[in-house]
Formats: C-alpha cells, sequence, structure tokens
C-alpha cells in the first residue's frame, strides 16, 4: 500500500473513530487505528481485515507527546490524519465545575489535536497530498448552560484548525473540520456522566433520530474523498430535529 493512502485515525476504539476506520478502509485507505485500548483496536483491526480491507492498531494515548513522536516514527509520509479523540465529561455550572474535569477535555480534546497534528504533519506535507481532519462539535461554534468546558474544549480545537488552515495555506496539506450536534454513540453521554446510564438515556429521550456514529463517518470519508483542490473548511452536521445547541425537538 502507497504510504499516500494510508490514514492514522484516533479514538478508534469506538463510536465515531471506529465508524470512520471501516469507512476509510471501505474507501480504499489503508487504516491505523490508536486508541489507550488496545483489545478494541486489535478486534477492529482483525475486522477489517476479515472484510477485506487493510488495518493496523497502535494503542497510544494521545495526551502522551513522547508517545505520539514514537508514533510518528513509523511513517515516512501519510495521506489522511483524523484527530477523533475527545470527549466530554460533567455538565455542571461554570461555578462549581471540576477543574480537573476542565483540564482533561483540553488535554484530549486540544493538545492531543496538536500533538498528533505537530508529528505528523512533515508526514502528511511529503505525501503530496495531505489531509487534516479535526473533529470538533457543534459546542466549538456556540455553548449552552452546563458546557462551558467542553464547549471553551471544542472551540479550542476549531480555533486550531482554523489557524492551522491559515498558516499552511499554499502547502499540499487540507484542514478539514466537521462539527456533529447530537450524535448517539454508546459511550459519549456515559461518559459524560460518569457511567451513569440512566442520566445518559435521558440527553437522547423523545428524539426519533438523532446522528449516528456511522453518520458522522460518513461525512468525514466524503470529505476526505473530494478531489484534492476542493477543502471543506467547516461542516457543520446535525439531526433533523436539533435545530440549535439549545433547540432540539422531542417527541412526547
Amino acid at each position: 500500500m502507497s504510504p499516500s493512502r494510508i490514514a492514522i485515525v484516533t479514538g478508534a476504539s469506538s463510536g465515531i473513530g471506529a465508524a470512520t476506520a471501516r469507512q476509510l478502509a471501505a474507501a480504499g485507505y489503508r487504516v491505523v487505528l490508536t486508541a489507550r485500548r488496545k483489545d478494541r483496536i486489535e478486534a477492529l483491526a482483525e475486522e477489517i481485515t476479515a472484510a477485506g480491507g487493510e488495518a493496523t492498531s497502535y494503542p497510544l494515548d494521545v495526551t502522551d507527546r513522547a508517545a505520539v513522536d514514537e508514533f510518528a516514527t513509523a511513517f515516512k509520509a501519510i495521506a489522511v490524519l483524523v484527530n477523533n479523540a475527545g470527549g466530554a465529561l460533567g455538565l455542571d455550572p461554570v461555578e462549581s465545575g471540576d477543574p480537573a474535569d476542565w483540564r482533561q477535555m483540553y488535554e484530549t480534546n486540544v493538545l492531543g489535536t496538536l500533538h498528533l497534528t505537530q508529528a505528523l504533519l512533515p508526514r502528511l506535507e511529503a505525501s503530496g497530498d495531505g489531509t487534516v481532519v479535526v473533529l470538533t462539535s457543534t459546542a466549538g461554534h456556540g455553548t449552552y448552560e452546563g458546557g462551558a468546558g467542553y464547549a471553551a474544549a471544542k472551540h479550542g480545537a476549531h480555533v486550531l484548525a482554523e489557524t492551522l488552515r491559515l498558516e499552511i495555506v499554499g502547502r499540499p496539506v487540507r484542514v478539514i473540520e466537521i462539527a456533529p450536534g447530537l450524535v448517539k454513540t454508546d459511550e459519549f453521554a456515559l461518559t459524560r456522566f460518569g457511567g451513569d446510564s440512566e442520566r445518559a438515556a435521558k440527553v437522547y429521550e423523545g428524539v426519533a433520530e438523532p446522528l449516528t456514529a456511522d453518520d458522522v463517518a460518513e461525512t468525514i470519508t466524503w470529505a476526505v474523498t473530494r478531489p484534492s483542490h476542493v477543502n471543506i473548511d467547516l461542516l457543520v452536521v446535525r439531526p433533523r430535529a436539533q435545530a440549535s445547541n439549545t433547540k432540539l425537538y422531542r417527541e412526547s
């Protein structure tokens, strides 16, 4: 497989990351799956390979810069980097939010994206046709009560993508931002509420069709596979039932 067809996906152990890895593999990329949960990405790599795709796994914590730098040495050139690792913790107001949660969200969503992008940008450029994808959120473009910590982190990731695009214009690397709204996955809300399944379920209560991980993965894959001269700067994708971060139709 040519290095120009290698796609690295962070946070590939579940949800949007896993779905994106499957769809990029189906589109002809050799996918490199990274996440902290070794067993999950190994199983996914086996699944993709059994389906006729090409996949390898590499356990990685995106907040560990030394580990990220070591990971990057395995490549001379890559085609795509999907910065998907991230997530939300808590839904507390500013006056009582846990600074440790804020710090962890910032380190994963912003610094994790920074680490991978810095380490792999030379490899993306070496391919002659590289693409950086930054998965943010509609929380990166507006806020809501209780969401300040997550929104601050996703605003940071949005600004990283926007600024990088300005700084590397003229070089053979595109910068794409995908900002999903309400997505129902197995783990996002559950992680946000510390494993409280009842509270997590209420996030989606009454919403007939929230986005799925596959919906977002299809959007990412579509953006990545546009002709080289076409850059999808920012694509916001929400379910039809969601008009904004604070306007959601719930069936009674």
